[in-house]
């Protein structure tokens, strides 16, 4: 039986299926950033502290970090279709229980089932290009991807906190409705089913379930500082570890980490997205708390940060894909640091061009230097045929590492009851940035130490096609775990 063609790029089911990944990620991804801008109002709102914002974000990032790789697994299997759409369904409807929430409580437990949504909604998006455009074109579909996707990181700051400001944080949850709907119906009409024919029989329902069950207790212990659930969650990661080394069907393939530069790769990912998951958290509360800033105002300030990757990571992973990723990825992060030291000027009604602007470019730069090339490590550092599962991997490393962040660094940096006193939390805001330099400067010394060539000099080097260096922003984009997914995933 003859394979059926599939539609081209320029032809009108390609461009459907190209607006309904992109809408898909899109809505997902632009969530977490105008959520972050939201905090300051959700805290006024719902009178909860420093805790009840850091739950309202990762009871997201919990669930999504748990569960999109047991999302990717469950489209190659069920449809790939299918799943999309049941996220983007399921999406739409707790972005309505978000929006509609009275107390911190009811938000947080809506963020938590909103996660789950997003770790059915996002590998999708790529896991569809793959499958349903002709493959002379998956690479421009990428780009396209890539591309809009980027535009959306850059609007969206602006749009957020615009909208934050006209008609308060709720309706940022509630306009993801019509978009989730317009996923859905066009999905439904334009986007063909596929699936995995070689996809595992079973699915590692154990292994999710035991790695949530070891980050909600991390999570949970770090928030609240209970040691006994810190414990119980290093013992949750062992027995994780334990599942999946006897598994014939791991969310997490040992094997990956028989690569050095896969392993090396996914730790530089560890203390770095641990930084970034840090800054992103305080400096819109520092922003909007300390200096004064509207939503509006506090979005528009960090979107040089995106608007300088858009134009950057692309040349650095072109580069890195010639040269090896050793050198940005060791520059990039100490470059990001120095950013990070000038960010701690920003006090009471600080000027932005004297006191945040140079810090958020020199910050962008030195995420524009290290994203595509990190990418590109981890793909390269693989066979081809298991550049999905190794992107899922590692962006499931990089959504660990910002969650964890985000529980531990208010109270390591004396956050936790500084929600009312600008005063304590402009000291404290210093002291996490002094932190997340820090980490940053770790990843720089992993990178130098561990990606160091072993007899030849290219063991470093990258193979990543082009389109993976087409960075968008500062967050690892899922790609689903079939074994056929193409080496292009994206930072987002």
């Amino acid at each position: 039986m003859a394979t059926p063609e599939l539609p081209r790029l320029a032809s009108t089911p390609g461009r459907w299926i190209v607006l309904a990944t992109v809408l898909g990620s899109s809505v997902a991804s632009l969530d977490a950033t105008v959520v972050n801008i939201a905090l300051p109002r959700i805290g006024e709102s719902l009178h909860t502290d420093v805790a009840g914002l850091q739950w309202t974000l990762n009871g997201y990032t919990l669930t999504l970090a748990s569960f999109i790789l047991l999302g990717g697994s469950l489209g190659d299997r069920l449809g790939r279709r299918r799943v999309f759409v049941w996220g983007a369904i399921a999406f739409g409807i707790t972005s309505v229980l978000c929006g509609a929430a009275t107390s911190i409580e009811m938000l947080v437990a809506a963020r938590i089932l909103q996660g789950v949504a997003g770790a059915m909604l996002t590998p999708g998006s790529l896991a569809l290009i793959s499958a349903s455009l002709d493959r002379r074109d998956q690479g421009a579909a990428i780009g396209l991807w890539s591309g809009f996707g980027g535009v959306a990181g850059a609007l969206g700051p602006f749009l957020g906190g615009w909208l934050i400001d006209l008609a308060g944080w709720r309706s940022l949850f509630f306009l993801n409705v019509p978009l989730t709907l317009v996923v859905v119906l066009v999905a439904r009409k334009h986007v063909p089913e596929s699936r995995d024919p070689d996809a595992p029989a079973r699915l590692d329902i154990p292994g999710a379930f035991v790695i949530a069950l070891a980050l909600g207790a991390l999570t949970f212990g770090l928030i609240e500082t209970q040691p006994l659930l810190l414990v119980a969650g290093v013992a949750l990661l062992a027995a994780f570890v334990v599942i999946e080394l006897r598994s014939d069907h791991p969310l997490v393939p040992p094997r990956l980490f028989a690569s050095r530069v896969f392993t090396a790769a996914n730790l530089v990912t560890l203390a770095v997205y641990a930084a970034l998951g840090g800054v992103f958290f305080l400096l819109v509360l520092q922003l909007q708390l300390v200096a004064g800033y509207s939503p509006l105002l506090s979005g528009a300030a960090t979107a040089p940060i995106t608007l300088i990757m858009l134009a950057l990571s692309a040349p650095a992973g072109r580069w890195a894909q010639r040269n090896g990723a050793r050198l940005p990825m060791t520059a990039g992060p100490l470059l990001a640091a120095a950013g990070l030291l000038l960010l701690m000027r920003i006090g009471p009604d600080s000027p932005y061009v004297r006191d945040v602007l140079p810090g958020v470019l020199i910050f962008g730069l030195g995420l524009a230097a290290l994203v595509a090339p990190l990418t590109g490590a981890v793909l390269g550092a693989v066979p081809a045929g298991e550049a999905g599962i190794a992107s899922g991997v590692n962006n499931a490393v990089a959504r660990t590492a910002q969650l964890l962040a985000v529980a531990a660094l208010p109270g390591l940096a004396g956050l936790s009851n500084a929600l009312d006193d600008p005063v304590a939390f402009d000291q404290g805001f210093g002291r996490a940035m002094a932190i997340c330099a820090g980490l940053l400067v770790t990843g720089s010394l992993l990178a130098a130490v561990l990606l160091r060539p072993r007899h030849t000099p290219n063991l470093d080097g990258v193979d990543c096609k082009p389109q993976c260096a087409a960075a968008t922003g500062p967050a690892l984009a899922p790609a689903r775990s079939g074994a056929d997914q193409p080496p292009d995933d994206q930072p987002r």
